[in-house]
């Protein structure tokens, strides 16, 4: 797209179109989407996810310990579509149908299957075989794509097409949209045509955080990226910028406030139209006082030392122009194909985001009609001194936060290049207290968190709970 003449936004946006048909284990048509772009001036955020049927309630999810993970009631309306249409309107300058030339043309044409793909696809496979529209439409011959096979999907070359065409309108107002909610209809689901005919993608500011020189910043609730921004403003306080990065002082504070940071967000985080709290308070001083005393007092041993945690389900893509323009963007179905939803003849895997709702009626983020789940997806970006520096992001469920942190304490707390950090051995704090470390920290780092009551394991380079990333500085 760049050689095409267009910008970082028309590359972002036909990478991420294509993303859905070469990717779609990890993000599809029927997603969700969070984008942040620096349009040469100032940083903009997009908020495409998607609302619940207006139908659902708590009384249908009665005598569930959790919201179910695949199915219609885990089925929100898709917002990555809604995010295309947003970005090349405001920001692009090739004409929309371009961007999904090269998708188009894969779906149609067929890509080469690869071993990561491949491997989360047999998995999916065996997850989703009860759904027979998706047997259909993404197995070969009952089973998953072998690693090296040319996969084709006709189906969403066709619904890509219409896309383009219409401008989105066919996938939320016309026939797309009438065929989703009739599919709804007929195998039980509750999304209506109105559901989807009123989803509209928001413009947010983003919210922000200034540690020494740099400024984190990230995309507000229902997303949980501000974990970052109360786990940095926690460290800012700490000193640990003094502490040599990769030393157990240093991790031992970085876990500390990563963990309560989370527990912050877990509690109060939703959509914001119901959240009883605001960004601003969470991380206001008041309230700062009493997570650092938290922080301070936290006990290190795991409630459980059994880590439920496993790898994300997502495409984090970042691209920068000669101009200046800079794009953080994220897409998902949550799950590997979503909710197993798929929509016959469409290539359309619907998200499984509705599965991030609680049931707990006290929390703001129970699950109710109408509304925006709690959020993983966090894309990122840091500046300095009010110019941009680095459009990022870390891909994988609640390591985005962790990785966000991880990645800005390397670069913009000790000057590593962003392939360094990239490299770089990453933790993981999970909801337990828990803590995983990637190889490659010293086996004495290892020993001494042991010793101060951490319950860690070691995992290997590239387990996929530890995420991948993409910096540009």
């Amino acid at each position: 797209m760049l050689l095409c003449g267009g910008n970082a936004v028309d590359a972002a946006v036909a990478t991420a179109i294509a993303l859905t048909v070469v990717e779609p284990t990890m993000n599809g048509i029927g997603g969700d989407c969070f984008v942040l772009v620096w349009d040469g001036d100032r940083l903009h955020g997009l908020n495409a996810s998607g609302r619940s049927p207006r139908a659902w309630t708590l009384d249908m999810f009665r005598g569930l310990s959790q919201m179910p993970t695949t199915g219609w009631n885990s089925v929100t309306v898709p917002g990555a579509v809604s995010s295309w249409i947003s970005l090349s309107r405001r920001f692009g300058v090739l004409p929309f149908a371009e961007l999904f030339e090269p998708a188009i043309e894969y779906a149609r044409e067929g890509f080469i299957v690869p071993p990561y793909i491949a491997w989360n696809w047999a998995r999916a496979a065996e997850r989703h075989r009860a759904f027979k529209s998706f047997g259909d439409t993404f197995l070969v011959r009952g089973r998953a794509p072998l690693v090296g096979e040319v996969f084709r999907c006709e189906a969403q070359a066709d619904t890509l097409s219409e896309i383009a065409e219409t401008f989105g309108e066919s996938f939320y107002r016309g026939r797309l949209a009438d065929q989703i909610a009739r599919y709804a209809r007929e195998t039980g689901g509750l999304l209506t045509e109105e559901d989807l005919g009123s989803h509209a993608p928001a413009w947010v500011r983003p919210v922000s955080l200034g540690f020494g020189d740099y400024t984190l910043h990230e995309i507000p609730p229902n997303s949980q990226g501000v974990a970052a921004l109360v786990a940095l403003t926690l460290l800012r306080e700490s000193g640990v910028a003094d502490l040599p990065l990769d030393s157990a002082e240093s991790l031992d504070l970085q876990l500390r406030a990563m963990f309560i940071a989370h527990s912050e967000v877990r509690s109060h985080v939703a959509d914001p139209e119901v959240m009883e709290c605001d960004v601003a308070s969470l991380l206001d001083d008041g309230r700062l006082a009493i997570l650092l005393d938290r922080m301070r007092d936290w006990d290190r041993r795991p409630v459980t030392s059994d880590s439920g945690q496993s790898g994300g389900d997502t495409v984090y893509l970042s691209a920068a122009d000669s101009s200046g323009m800079m794009v953080s963007f994220i897409q998902s179905n949550y799950l590997d194909f979503g909710s197993g939803i798929v929509i016959p003849d469409t290539g359309i895997s619907l998200q499984s985001r509705g599965a991030c709702f609680g049931l707990d009626p006290r929390h703001p983020n129970v699950v109710a009609g109408g509304k925006r789940p709690f959020h993983t997806l966090a894309p990122a970006f840091a500046s300095a001194s009010g110019c941009p520096l680095m459009s990022f992001g870390v891909m994988g469920g609640p390591m985005q936060p962790q990785g966000h942190v991880q990645a800005f304490l390397r670069v913009c707390g000790h000057g590593q290049n962003p392939q360094a950090a990239c490299d770089a051995p990453r933790w993981f704090v999970d909801a337990n207290g828990e803590v995983l470390l990637e190889q490659g920290f010293s086996h004495s780092v290892a020993a001494t968190l042991r010793e101060w009551g951490y319950h860690v394991r070691s995992r290997a380079y590239g387990d996929p709970v530890f995420g991948g990333g993409q910096f540009i500085v």
